[in-house]
């Protein structure tokens, strides 16, 4: 994969399919892990970005996703009277009317509208954050309820299939190239008794009471643009991962971050805990932002969707630490041991209190 100094030596290229003349500035911007971004400044802000395509081998395929479920946003902020212009990710054309560009190497950028009098929040700080991310990602729910979803393309196949992330950990076990499947048997063990719950999903969706949606599939506070002045949520962001999907899933992997009482590589097991008074509070805030468009098999699946995605992200760990830590970045000895040992808590913790999170959702209905 072409690093970031290479990537910059072809920017000069990509601003001239942009732009007729040169920009006075464009530097890094942000800290994002998978595509290489910049601001640009011209006679008004832009965000550039190399799209990673090692991530998405379909780059295409990744811009038809955008361009299709931005425009019906902004339809549907149209119908709303809202705030047309920052209601989502505006995608800027080249000068010869392309949604993207390829540059002499084969690498792929995109230039944004850069959303202007918006911030970005990194941490929750209050359980209001909570609240507001929720609603944002009901919102997006709501937007998207009556887009098609099979016309997405998987920009990565099986992502949230947590069967086939079990086939995946079934392969790394039998092939144990790092020699770690002794030490993690009770982790193995773990994820095992679990095997038939992991499919609950995928049944629920083959006997139809679990429909496909547009899902964003990265549903942390990160993602949303707020307002500087107001701090009311703006648009939904980082789009690259909007495929078909189910609405519990995204609903879910915001529940396995959010309202984990420990940070997700915590060590100590007894700090990990779901805190059912945050799940509370973000189900009323995605409920809401849904506006209704949620079906009574989506409502009843909201709690089994937040434990899929935690057990889903624990077998992941697990599957990486058994292959050598190759995926996911670690910083310490053991790392992905650590954040699977403490998705696993967390999923325990979870089942004891399924009947409660039940009974949260039973009187949002």
């Amino acid at each position: 994969m072409m690093g970031r100094n290479e990537a910059c030596a072809k920017i000069g290229e990509t601003l001239c399919a942009y732009f007729e003349e040169k920009p006075s500035i464009c530097d890094p911007y942000g800290n994002g892990h998978i595509n290489d971004t910049f601001l640009v400044v011209s006679e008004k802000r832009y965000i550039l970005q190399r799209m990673n395509h090692v991530v998405f081998p379909h780059p295409d395929e990744v811009m038809e996703n955008i361009l299709g479920v931005t425009e019906h946003i902004r339809h549907k902020a149209m119908e709303r009277g809202g705030d047309v212009a920052r209601a989502s990710l505006v995608v800027v054309p080249t000068r010869t009317g392309e949604d993207f560009f390829c540059d002499s190497i084969g690498s792929y950028w995109r230039l944004y509208e850069f959303c202007e009098r918006t911030i970005t929040r990194e941490v929750i700080e209050d359980p209001q954050d909570f609240y507001t991310c929720a609603e944002a990602f009901g919102r997006f729910q709501c937007d998207l309820a009556d887009y098609p979803a099979e016309k997405l393309h998987e920009t990565i196949v099986n992502f949230h299939n947590t069967p086939k992330r079990y086939e995946n950990l079934m392969r790394a076990i039998e092939a144990d190239v790092c020699g770690r499947a002794a030490e993690v048997a009770d982790e193995i063990a773990f994820a095992m008794a679990r095997a038939e719950f992991a499919k609950t999903l995928e049944r629920a969706h083959a006997s139809g009471k679990l429909p496909l949606r547009v899902t964003h599939n990265d549903t942390k506070l990160n993602n949303i643009l707020f307002d500087e002045t107001t701090g009311a949520p703006v648009c939904v962001i980082d789009l690259d991962t909007v495929m078909p999907g189910y609405s519990v899933n995204d609903f879910g992997d915001s529940i396995r971050f959010g309202a984990n009482t420990a940070v997700e590589d915590e060590t100590d097991l007894s700090k990990v805990t779901l805190d059912l008074s945050l799940f509370e509070l973000y189900a009323k805030g995605f409920l809401k932002g849904c506006g209704g468009r949620l079906t009574d098999g989506e409502l009843d699946l909201l709690p089994e969707g937040a434990m899929m995605m935690t057990l889903e992200c624990g077998v992941r760990f697990l599957t990486d630490y058994l292959e050598g830590d190759v995926y996911f970045r670690t910083h310490r000895p053991k790392h992905n041991l650590d954040r699977c040992r403490n998705q696993f808590a967390l999923v325990a913790d979870m089942e004891k209190k399924l009947p409660r999170m039940r009974a949260v959702i039973d009187g949002l209905k």
